[in-house]
């Protein structure tokens, strides 16, 4: 299982509109993928918005979001479990 960190700022007035897309178009694009597991999203106070999305292997990318709504591109974390 490989957890995937997507992680992203809006732009100033572009929250709504950011994270619309990313629940609309951007996790529905990966949520068919075989190797797809799951996916939660998350918005912050400070105009950003994480998904965290599990996979049976590869990972695979979200696709580019609409540049106008974006503060910066986004960054992009994998993460394995830890046996404890």
């Amino acid at each position: 299982m490989i957890a995937r960190m997507w992680e992203i700022r809006a732009s100033v007035n572009g929250l709504d509109e950011l994270l619309s897309w990313v629940c609309d178009v951007a996790v529905p694009r990966i949520e068919v993928l075989p190797q797809h597991v799951s996916s939660d999203v998350y918005s912050s106070t400070d105009n950003r918005i994480v998904v965290i999305s599990k996979w049976r292997n590869s990972p695979e990318n979200l696709p580019a979001p609409p540049p106008y709504l974006i503060a910066r591109a986004p960054h992009v974390w994998d993460f394995t479990p830890v046996d404890r």
